[in-house]
């Protein structure tokens, strides 16, 4: 495959737009709202212009906050084309999350889609100077430049966007990337799986979070390829119609996705077959393909690839992934760097439990290694590294060791091979009353695995770790709580979840206490539970 490499967003707008002017680029699942790159080249062109109108130059940040659709990529490459600041906003943020993005950002522009829309406040809508319905592309409101601003042509270490992000500790940051960041994910993508001017692409993550705008976006765009978005929120039902119509080859996912999958269909459709439990018992093998020939075929029966990323995928899934014969690979990175740092590749059956090799032109190690286990803390150099947090030079500088190093504070092993397995968050540790380091993640793979369970998190509480459990759906008759049968089955659920636990378990692991919650957890656009609300 011919390797193409940008080096800034512009560079990337103007090649594609021009060597795929009549390939189909973007549409909706269902055929409408579609641009091919040509008219796309065209629609941004239009869509900047309008910016300048209104003053919005180079150096201005331009807020996009809207579900993923077409003129996503017309608002992005209007304004990062011409030396402007995107910064995109995940589309489940709250009106306050919006508003302080807003005001922290100094955002002179917004493009939102119709709900987004009613998140902004009166004070916000006041002060900008132009606001844009991105499904229409129809003006809200416009403040006219008495004369155009200057616009420029971006260097690669020219900011190309800000990200805010929440990640799992509650405290948002501003996240600096520059258009050499977001341009390094295409050096390593090639190596991981081809994309070539047919491939079609399902898109169904947030395009505001850099896993999907790098892989889902970016990557694809580079070599002409096809984008399709779901016109509706991706539920069950809405994804199964999109799947047929668009029938991709590759799309991005995150492990919940796969792992309800497994859970709720695989799993139940084997034990509810007396065929499927014999085949099971006696030729697994068979069965596993059996069941992967369906599960690609659900997919479109064309899949050629499912990136998995943005958060640890459970073993027991991959396993049945590698038996079932499914094309995925596992990917690993952050926010702060653009995100790519390691991935496994469609050439080679990946470890379970690993997230593949450092991608290419990026360096990464591990500081203070545990003795026994060569566990400690990634960190990382490359071109990819994000410029540091905007507004905040105090964790900026908190971010990076001495010598340079980007620290992940992800906890990690590299093995002979130079595969990287995530085995833990370094402030999710728990140091247990002997001094023992106690990693929760460990703890919720065995209660995930448990039957019934959703999910959990492992916390400590007064020296005792403590289990936050959701069960699946029935297992509880919430509605009759009261009644002292069901209490009796809560208690002896309870009781189940721990002893099985505790018998798979290091005796500095054991659960003192076991809780449940109705509600599903809060979680961050990659499905992370959100742990500092519990």
């Amino acid at each position: 495959m011919n390797v193409y490499i940008p080096k800034t967003l512009r560079e990337l707008f103007e090649h594609s737009t021009k060597e795929y002017a009549e390939r189909k680029f973007t549409s909706y699942a269902d055929g409408s709202l579609s641009y091919t790159y040509g008219q796309y080249r065209e629609q941004t062109l239009a869509v900047s212009k309008l910016m300048s109108t209104y003053g919005v130059g180079a150096g201005d940040k331009v807020i996009i906050i809207s579900e993923n659709m077409p003129n996503y990529s017309v608002a992005m490459f209007a304004a990062t084309s011409f030396g402007r600041v995107m910064v995109p906003v995940l589309p489940d943020s709250s009106a306050n999350e919006v508003n302080n993005i807003i005001e922290h950002s100094e955002a002179k522009a917004v493009f939102a889609s119709t709900p987004q829309l009613r998140k902004i406040s009166d004070e916000n809508l006041d002060r900008l100077q132009l606001v844009v319905n991105l499904g229409s592309l129809e003006l809200v409101k416009g403040v006219q430049a008495q004369e155009e601003p200057e616009l420029s042509v971006p260097e690669p270490d020219d900011l190309a966007a800000i990200l805010y992000t929440s990640g799992t500790s509650g405290n948002a940051k501003g996240v600096m990337l520059t258009h050499r960041n977001l341009c390094h994910n295409l050096v390593g993508l090639p190596d991981v799986f081809p994309c070539t001017p047919e491939h079609v692409l399902l898109s169904i993550l947030p395009i505001a979070h850099t896993y999907e705008m790098s892989i889902g976006l970016l990557y694809p765009m580079t070599y002409g390829a096809s984008i399709y978005y779901l016109s509706k929120a991706p539920t069950p039902s809405v994804l199964m119609v999109g799947l047929k119509q668009v029938r991709p080859m590759a799309m991005c996912s995150v492990p919940l996705i796969i792992e309800k999958i497994y859970r709720k269909s695989v799993l139940r459709t084997i034990s509810s077959s007396p065929l499927m439990l014999w085949l099971q018992r006696h030729t697994p093998s068979l069965l596993y393909r059996i069941i992967g020939m369906k599960l690609k075929k659900t997919f479109g029966g064309r899949l050629e690839v499912v990136a998995i990323g943005g958060a640890k995928l459970d073993p027991e899934v991959e396993i049945f992934l590698q038996r079932a014969h499914f094309p995925y690979i596992i990917g690993y990175g952050l926010t702060e760097t653009a995100p790519l740092i390691a991935a496994t590749t469609l050439k080679e059956l990946p470890k379970v439990g690993s997230t593949g090799p450092i991608v290419k032109g990026v360096e990464g190690r591990i500081i203070n290694p545990d003795p026994q286990t060569g566990r400690g803390e990634l960190v990382v150099k490359g071109p990819n590294v994000m410029k540091g947090y905007y507004k905040d030079p105090e964790r900026t500088a908190e971010a990076f060791t001495e010598d340079g190093w980007f620290r992940t504070k992800d906890l990690a092993v590299i093995d002979k091979k130079g595969a990287v397995s995530i085995t833990g968050r370094l402030g999710n540790m728990i140091l247990g009353a002997s001094g023992e380091n106690i990693y929760p993640e460990e703890i919720e793979v065995v209660i995930n695995n448990l039957e019934g369970v959703e999910e959990s998190i492992v916390k400590s509480e007064q020296g005792r770790l403590v289990a936050i459990v959701k069960l699946a759906e029935g297992i509880i008759d919430w509605a009759n709580e009261s009644d002292a049968a069901v209490k009796e089955k809560i208690e002896k659920v309870q009781n189940d979840i721990k002893t099985a636990t505790n018998a798979a378990v290091n005796k500095a692991s054991q659960l003192s206490v076991v809780r449940f919650i109705r509600e599903p957890f809060v979680k961050t656009a990659t499905q992370k539970i959100r742990r500092f609300l519990y």
